[in-house]
């Protein structure tokens, strides 16, 4: 294979984040056929893993669907809900929270009393996909997807400390900042919103 420059091509397996063996309440699906007009209206949540040598890590992240932002994300050993409530209160803190749709699929995570509390305590309406329906999720799978291709497939992280290091930096500095959308009109995430925030002043300063 070296001598005809050819390259074994990895197979990644393929871990399960979601556990729907459960018996919390699942909510209806309040986003299927919506039309999103701005920012903070919907947010879509959900977990992806990544391998290190002795094992997976798991990250938690929350995407404003309509600018792509990732509003809040957290990094754990272990798939405990713990992990997904540090996101939801890492983009709650940043973020406007009124008439906001939580979008996230029937895991456990996302299920259990803690974190239903923390959405409904904030007036924040609570959407779920169909069971085994990754489409409804498409949003979050995409960047998933993005951040394993561009980030993690690319430096092979070792240990958990890789990990709590590279992650934030290519949430925060390469994807909200750098990272264009063809759906954005070729802009990062960051950027795309200041334009917002400027046309809705300019529009204000009309009226």
């Amino acid at each position: 294979m070296k001598e005809l420059g050819l390259q074994g091509r990895i197979k990644h397996k393929y871990i399960t984040t979601t556990n729907s063996k459960h018996h919390n309440k699942i909510y209806s699906n309040l986003i299927k056929g919506k039309e999103i007009t701005g920012i903070n209206q919907v947010w879509c949540a959900d977990i992806t893993y990544i391998r290190i040598l002795n094992g997976f890590v798991y990250l938690a992240a929350i995407i404003d669907i309509y600018s792509r932002k990732i509003v809040g994300y957290a990094i754990s050993k272990t798939l405990s809900p713990k992990l997904a409530i540090a996101a939801l209160n890492m983009a709650i803190a940043t973020r406007n929270t009124e008439d906001l749709i939580h979008h996230s699929d029937q895991g456990i995570q996302y299920t259990c009393k803690d974190y239903i509390k923390i959405l409904k305590d904030n007036g924040i309406r609570i959407s779920m996909s169909g069971k085994g329906n990754p489409y409804d999720n498409a949003f979050a799978e995409s960047f998933f997807k993005t951040l394993k291709q561009e980030e993690v497939y690319l430096w092979e992280y070792e240990t958990f400390s890789d990990v709590i290091e590279r992650i934030p930096y290519f949430i925060l500095d390469v994807y909200n900042r750098k990272r264009l959308h063809s759906s954005l009109g070729y802009r990062p995430p960051e950027e795309y919103e200041r334009l917002l925030a400027k046309n809705s002043s300019r529009e204000c300063m009309v009226c």
